[in-house]
């Protein structure tokens, strides 16, 4: 059984979803580590890098390749603790796929950490990432107001198309367990240019 890469609670994960593409071979950054992915797609046969602000972050990666590595076999993740934004140990054009779950939903200055993501990425290569949906975050909030408590939608897919991204797939995968909100937006955006 192949490691769950997950975009958050409650929502269908990788399996499912099938955003991201085969990682065999291929440099992975995840931001915000501790979700485990980048051990999930060093499994799957990427060299896996995971930035996190916290240790204790980093130190759930370093559990989870632990934990996924066969007898014999140790699962290496590169972990470097710093902003989201500080991606300064890749060089520009050097990483295939970069993946966040969650953790986006909170960054204050969305802007500069897609202009970083941008800059290590590949030609063509691709961002995916998961947020809050923000309908969820009204909801949750209490609020009667769409965008208080979080980005809207199109905050979201200016910020990608003014960072020269592609938004290939936007998804609000429904929740498992009946909620009638989606708890999670999926975003699948392919970098322009060099």
């Amino acid at each position: 059984m192949r490691p769950i890469i997950s975009y958050g609670p409650r929502i269908p994960d990788e399996t499912d979803l099938r955003l991201c593409g085969e990682v065999q071979g291929k440099r992975v950054i995840e931001l915000g580590a501790a979700g485990g992915a980048a051990a999930a797609f060093a499994a799957r046969g990427a060299k896996a890098i995971a930035v996190d602000p916290t240790a204790a972050a980093l130190d759930v990666a370093r559990a989870r390749a632990a934990e996924l590595s066969e007898p014999g076999e140790e699962l290496r993740v590169e972990c470097h603790q710093g902003d989201l934004a500080d991606l300064g140990f890749a060089t520009s054009a050097s990483v295939d796929l970069v993946f966040s779950a969650v953790v986006l939903g909170v960054v204050d200055d969305l802007a500069r950490v897609l202009r970083q993501v941008h800059r290590v990425l590949r030609s063509d290569g691709l961002f995916v990432f998961s947020v809050p949906h923000p309908v969820a975050v009204m909801a949750e909030a209490g609020s009667h107001r769409y965008g208080e408590g979080g980005r809207t939608i199109s905050e979201i897919f200016m910020a990608l198309v003014r960072s020269n991204f592609n938004v290939e797939v936007l998804a609000e995968p429904p929740a498992i367990g009946g909620s009638n909100t989606p708890p999670m937006l999926v975003v699948r955006a392919r970098k322009l240019g060099l």
